[in-house]
């Protein structure tokens, strides 16, 4: 009785072991060892911008009388703004970005009491004495002609502060489309010429990734002063869309 348990046990093992192994072989059949290899391509699409972008400000410094400030800064705002409508700038390219008030402190300097001293000194403490008021608008300049006259109108109608233009481009999906169309077709031949020279075929798409390369707008700034208008040429952008295609070889 003790033997034929034994052999029980010792059949059963070996069927157990033989199923492993089955399963491993199918397995290794069925997934097999898939070879790949990968191929890059770029595109390029160049564009020549279609909106400036420029920020303005206005800067009011003053006494304690903070609503008298305030009237003063909004004046001016108001006038800047003013122009811009009358240049033919709408509404939504026109966006305030902050609006600030800070006080200004008077701090004084007082000399350090020797150690030891009997004599106390006491140092006022520091104390306002007036406010600055600054605000800041972002401005879109759709009609690229008239740039250098709006640089020149918002500082003569009260802004103090000017940073740009710069150049961007309204809509650049239908450009990276286009760049990205350039990079696969690229990275295709590429392909099929590696396939050519290996004396192998090209097999599915296994799968693609894609780098973007923006632009860097240059961008310049001016302070206060008003003048003729400056010439500003917004000279040409490009979007860079790189590929990677990853393709099975058969």
């Amino acid at each position: 009785m003790k033997n034929h348990f034994i052999y029980f046990k010792a059949g059963l093992l070996f069927f157990f072991i033989v199923a492993v192994f089955w399963g491993v072989s199918i397995y290794s059949r069925s997934v097999g060892v898939e070879r790949s290899f990968s191929v890059s391509g770029e595109g390029k699409a160049v564009a020549v911008p279609d909106v400036a972008e420029l920020s303005f400000g206005v800067l009011t410094e003053g006494g304690k009388n903070l609503a008298d400030l305030q009237r003063q800064n909004t004046e001016k705002m108001n006038r800047v703004i003013g122009f811009l409508k009358e240049e033919g700038i709408d509404d939504k390219d026109i966006k305030t970005r902050y609006y600030n008030i800070s006080p200004r402190y008077q701090y004084f300097s007082c000399p350090p009491v020797p150690l030891g001293s009997e004599v106390s000194s006491v140092c006022p403490p520091s104390e306002i004495t007036g406010y600055s008021i600054s605000q800041d608008v972002l401005v879109k300049v759709r009609d690229l002609n008239k740039t250098g006259e709006v640089l020149s109108g918002v500082v003569s109608s009260g802004a103090n502060t000017v940073s740009g233009p710069t150049f961007t481009i309204d809509d650049p999906d239908e450009l990276e489309n286009q760049a990205r169309a350039e990079a696969i077709k690229e990275a295709k031949e590429k392909a099929k010429s590696i396939a050519r020279a290996g004396k192998f075929k090209l097999g599915k798409l296994i799968s693609i990734q894609e780098g973007f390369s923006p632009y860097y707008p240059i961008a310049f700034e001016g302070r206060g002063g008003a003048g003729s208008a400056p010439s500003i040429e917004p000279g040409s952008q490009e979007i860079v869309v790189s590929v990677t295609l990853i393709y099975e070889i058969r």
